[in-house]
């Protein structure tokens, strides 16, 4: 039954009530015994040797190009010195991977212009890439040698501590019949010498034990922002990235629209005026003939003239109304919210007009949300707020309909998200099955 199936799963993967006996344990006391904390001190263990190589190899690869520069062999040390130094990047990356679960993306590929020695030399030279790389081995280094004594330090002092009533016998210390005997005859005993001193050594040792996982946490905080921010992708390289991608989804927009408009034109008004054409044509041919009957062709033509007019009227409209560059956003969208099916109320509050191409944007974003509510929400009324925060424009609209609608889908809305993205902005969509919808979309005051 798939009733059954679905029980079974969530009871025993996902189950609330597993969760709370797994967790039932606090944090602080669960920490020394989490596998996360094992990773993590493996990561401060393999962390000095491997700093001690990456050091170690740029130093004397840098020293030996930089005093070789007078002559040309110097270039290629230096950039064999960088090329070494973004292999180690990649062994970072993957070590910071694997045991604290950074998620570092890979920084942008070498940009070379053409293929040769010469070439790829010039490409590492100029990267800044390498260059951040071949900061991290000189600053992982000393933090490396830091991070390794303290949380050794800490690790074996806790341990020793905690554990101290299983070993104290090692070094015995005979005190007299002040001390508790444990086993062994009068010239060879073993003696419990202070049971308080032992008592308060271990709970000591508890409290260090409890509290090093959370201090090699924090040692191993610090190593997660250094291999993001110098092995990780640039912030002027991804923002780069970025804006490409908006790039491309502006030109496959603009792309689209005119695909759309052309479509419009072609099957609405052009046949509509085609069609024209050949009536008045076959009403000049019988005005001789029949005037009564040319005359009904042209009034049949004229009502066409007038089906056209609103045909091309709309799809102006569609590309950029007159309203909303005569009036502003106000008396657009309330025009928009006069065509939607269900019943809207429009309240728009702005000190002044933002820029003319967001507030083109602004306009279709609410014009095809309601176009959504009309066609989809089976709302019974809406409501499309706009205002002014600091400097970016919010729009908000709502229905009472029957929700469910998903970015995640395709649906028009991904597309939607796709404008908004390529000008800094944001579409969010809270639409639980049932109801009701809430939409914010969240643009640039200025584009």
């Amino acid at each position: 039954m798939e009733y059954g199936h679905g029980y079974g799963q969530g009871y025993g993967q996902g189950h609330p009530h597993n969760d709370e006996r797994r967790h039932r344990m606090p944090a602080a006391l669960r920490a020394p015994l989490e596998a996360r904390s094992w990773r993590e001190l493996g990561y401060v263990l393999l962390s000095l040797p491997i700093s001690v190589v990456l050091f170690t190899w740029t130093v004397t690869m840098v020293s030996l190009g930089a005093g070789l520069l007078v002559t040309f062999v110097g270039i290629p040390v230096l950039a064999l010195a960088l090329a070494g130094c973004r292999g180690f990047g990649m062994l970072e990356r993957t070590r910071a991977r694997g045991l604290l679960h950074v998620d570092v993306p890979e920084p942008e590929p070498l940009r070379m212009t053409k293929p040769g020695l010469f070439a790829w030399m010039g490409a590492v030279l100029k990267s800044g890439t390498s260059w951040r790389h071949l900061l991290y081995a000189l600053l992982q280094f000393p933090w490396a040698v830091f991070s390794f004594s303290v949380a050794v330090s800490f690790w074996t002092t806790a341990w020793a501590l905690l554990t101290y009533p299983l070993w104290f016998w090692v070094f015995p210390m005979y005190a007299g019949q002040g001390g508790i005997q444990l086993y062994g005859d009068a010239h060879h005993s073993v003696y419990l010498d202070n049971p308080f001193e032992i008592t308060v050594t271990a709970l000591v040792g508890l409290v260090f034990t409890l509290a090093t996982p959370w201090i090699v946490r924090a040692l191993t905080t610090v190593d997660g922002l250094l291999v993001r921010g110098l092995l990780g992708p640039s912030r002027l390289s991804a923002r780069v990235v970025e804006l490409e991608s908006d790039r491309g989804v502006v030109v496959d927009t603009a792309a689209a629209d005119l695909r759309r408009i052309e479509r419009d034109l072609h099957d609405g008004a052009q046949a509509r005026l085609v069609s024209l054409a050949m009536d008045l044509g076959l009403a000049k041919e019988k005005l001789r003939e029949d005037p009564r009957a040319a005359a009904r062709m042209v009034e049949e033509a004229h009502g066409e003239v007038k089906t056209a007019l609103q045909e091309l009227r709309d799809l102006a409209r569609g590309i950029h109304p007159a309203v909303l560059t005569d009036r502003g956003l106000d008396a657009a969208l309330s025009a928009v919210a006069s065509r939607c099916t269900v019943p809207v109320k429009v309240e728009v509050d702005l000190p002044s007009r933002p820029a003319p191409a967001i507030e083109g944007i602004a306009y279709f974003t609410v014009s095809e949300l309601l176009q959504n509510i009309s066609k989809h929400s089976r709302a019974r009324s809406a409501s499309v707020d706009v205002w002014r925060a600091e400097d970016r424009l919010m729009l908000q609209v709502t229905d009472d309909g029957v929700g469910g609608a998903d970015v995640s889908r395709g649906s028009g809305l991904a597309g939607l998200s796709g404008r908004l993205d390529a000008v800094d902005g944001v579409l969010l969509v809270d639409s639980p099955p049932g109801g009701p919808t809430r939409v914010i979309a969240e643009l640039p005051w200025r584009g």
